[in-house]
């Protein structure tokens, strides 16, 4: 392996992190990587003083450029868009799920709002909020003054406005609290799925067009609540829970006769459930049923 490699390989997993929270694809993200990498094999020969900053940048603009053209398709999408979920590995092992948690977790419901933002204001926002660069260095991603890149930065908090707070319960917390709402909407329990959701809950779904979907933003905690206990009676005797961890949160898989039927991921604030997404397009369902079977 020649050194160009190995630089590539050191920073490979921060590369792909930037795609993904970018893109909300896997497979798009995998695309961004090899196409980084054939950029950085062309200038393997030049003299590169700060390679990392050099990648970083690449993947940011290629990223946006991309994103443009998604954000476009997008807007014809069936129903509402949700990002592709990833699944935490589980074990100490480095995978490339872990390595996306390592990064800086941004949850499946963040990903989602960051859709109302241009690609550039995105771009500027994770590398300010999630990956902590300066505002210098964002200039010198972005093309921008310092000012510029703040303006940006704030513009985007703006636009995301009160929805992107995130709750600040521990784990262990959420943890306890999703238990709850498994064992609630496994058995039908209508009170006790309502009192575990906030007055003012809201919940998406993803299709893709493929399976049933809520078509609209379903709110508040009754009609919510209504959802999983028709569902409950719907597949009563046949519905299956498994806690596991979603974008480094935690989260739910839920079966309906032993097959994947969708992955919900969580947000929580004052001990109740104040978001939920619902992923059941297969397509973005694959790789997470994939990494799952894996596991045995």
């Amino acid at each position: 392996m020649d050194a160009s490699t190995r630089t590539f390989l050191q920073h490979r997993a921060r590369i792909r992190g930037i795609a993904y929270r970018m893109l909300g694809s896997l497979a798009d993200a995998d695309d961004l990587v090899q196409d980084v990498w054939l950029r950085w094999r062309e200038c393997a020969d030049a003299e590169v003083r700060a390679p990392e900053a050099w990648l970083v940048t690449a993947a940011t603009r290629l990223a946006i450029d991309r994103l443009r053209s998604l954000q476009r398709s997008r807007e014809h999408y069936p129903g509402l868009w949700l990002p592709e979920p990833v699944l935490g590995d589980g074990s100490a092992a480095e995978s490339p799920e872990d390595e996306l948690e390592r990064l800086g977790e941004v949850s499946m419901a963040l990903q989602a709002l960051l859709e109302r933002l241009t690609p550039a204001a995105r771009a500027a926002f994770l590398l300010r909020e999630v990956f902590e660069l300066d505002y210098d260095e964002l200039a010198g991603i972005l093309g921008k003054s310092p000012a510029g890149c703040r303006q940006l930065v704030s513009r985007a908090k703006a636009a995301l406005g009160e929805e992107a707070r995130r709750g600040d319960a521990p784990a262990a917390e959420h943890e306890r609290l999703l238990a709850a709402f498994a064992r609630a909407t496994a058995a039908g329990d209508f009170g006790p799925i309502q009192a575990l959701l906030a007055t003012d809950a809201s919940l998406q779904g993803d299709g893709g067009g493929q399976v049933a979907s809520v078509p609209h933003p379903l709110r508040g905690a009754r009609r919510i609540a209504q959802l999983y206990f028709a569902n409950a009676l719907r597949w009563a005797g046949r519905l299956r829970w498994e806690p596991v961890t979603l974008n480094g949160r935690p989260g739910l898989l839920r079966f309906v006769d032993g097959r994947l039927e969708s992955a919900q991921s969580f947000e929580f604030e004052g001990g109740r459930i104040l978001r939920i997404g619902v992923q059941r397009n297969p397509a973005k369902l694959a790789r997470l049923q994939a990494a799952w079977q894996a596991r045995g």
